[in-house]
Order: structure tokens, then C-alpha cells, then sequence
């Protein structure tokens, strides 16, 4: 899963959320030297992506894309399953998107100075351009991978991503929803397991 989707899947606290967010950023025991909720965070995001990285649904659609894309098939598909998470987001949460977005980039600003330097790093532009909210559209889609294509000196090839997508559209969209449903599902056993916890 990509960004919104880890955001989304924390709940409604502020550091957890952030811990969440940042965790790609955060090396083996680091996470240690932070708050509780930073940590809880880190440890939801690990979660979720070894659930994610093992659950058949999501291996269904990364090999729909593996001859394209070979190893980078995986980020896409957490793109596609972000823009399928944005696109249906009132199915999921009563908050309106742009509201959702707004109120957790706000939270980030007040707690810059405990954000590890790579997301400080990145952080003015994700604001400026305002990714999360791309992500529900195609062309926004599209303008995010083809700048992390750019990142890749244009080895990824992720500036052609949305063809896939667009190719085998009512299949990703159909596979996410069912696997969005069991990982929530899954998550709520494991917020009350001793791990999460820090017990």
C-alpha cells in the first residue's frame, strides 16, 4: 500500500498516522527513539506491507504487470490501489478527501522537527502539489509517476503506468476492494495483539 492508504488504515490519531507515514524512512530499532504513537505507527506500516506482500489479491494484479515493469510492478500496484482508495474514498471515510488531506498535512507542519530528514526533504513538495489528492484522479495519477520515472533516470518506465492501469482497470479496482476489505479486517486483530501494543 502507498501513502493513503497507511495514513488512512492508522486511525484518527495525529502521531500515529505520522509514524505511520514515515516508517519507509525509519531503519531496523530507530523507531525506538521515538513516541509511543510514533512507534505504534511504524510498526502498523510493517504490518501492513508484510500482510500486503503475501496476500494472494495483490499478487493477482502485480503479475497482471511484471513482464512491463519487472520489480517496480510492486510500487505501481500500491499506486493503483491508493488511486482506487481515493477515488471511492467516501465509501471508506466520512470526511470529504480534501478535508482528510488538509488536516494531516497540517499535523506534519506542527511536527516537522521529529520527521526523519528524507521526509523533511520531500515534504514542501508533496504539499505544493498536493499528492494525496492526485492520486484520485488519472492524469493526477500519471503526473506522480512520471515524476518518480524522472527519479529513476527513466529506468522504472512508471510514465507509462496508467496504461496498465486503464487496461486492466475493472480488475485492479475489483481486486482492491476485496483485498482493502480483509486487510482491514486483519489490522483490526493485530491493534490488539502485545506487538502493536508494546507490551
Amino acid at each position: 500500500m502507498n501513502f493513503l492508504a497507511h495514513i488512512f488504515l492508522s486511525g484518527d490519531d495525529a502521531l500515529l498516522k505520522i509514524g505511520n507515514f514515515v516508517a519507509d524512512s525509519i531503519r531496523g530499532k530507530d523507531y525506538l527513539n521515538y513516541p509511543t504513537k510514533i512507534q505504534q505507527g511504524v510498526i502498523l506500516h510493517r504490518e501492513i506491507d508484510t500482510y500486503t506482500d503475501s496476500h494472494q489479491l495483490w499478487r493477482e494484479s502485480k503479475k497482471l504487470i511484471v513482464p512491463q515493469y519487472r520489480h517496480y510492478a510492486a510500487v505501481l500496484i500500491d499506486m493503483y490501489y491508493d488511486h482506487f482508495l481515493a477515488k471511492n474514498w467516501d465509501n471508506y471515510c466520512d470526511t470529504p478527501l480534501e478535508e482528510y488531506t488538509d488536516e494531516f498535512y497540517e499535523s506534519l507542519q506542527a511536527n516537522f522537527d521529529i520527521l526523519p530528514p528524507r521526509v523533511q526533504n520531500f515534504l514542501h513538495i508533496m504539499l505544493e502539489e498536493n499528492w494525496l489528492v492526485k492520486y484520485r484522479s488519472i492524469d493526477g495519477l500519471k503526473y506522480i509517476l512520471t515524476q518518480m520515472d524522472r527519479r529513476s533516470k527513466g529506468i522504472s518506465k512508471m510514465t507509462n503506468g496508467t496504461t496498465e492501469l486503464l487496461l486492466y482497470y475493472d480488475t485492479f479496482e475489483v481486486q482492491f476492494t476485496a483485498f482493502f476489505e480483509e486487510l482491514r479486517n486483519h489490522l483490526i486483530l493485530f491493534k490488539q495483539t502485545d506487538r502493536y501494543l508494546l507490551k
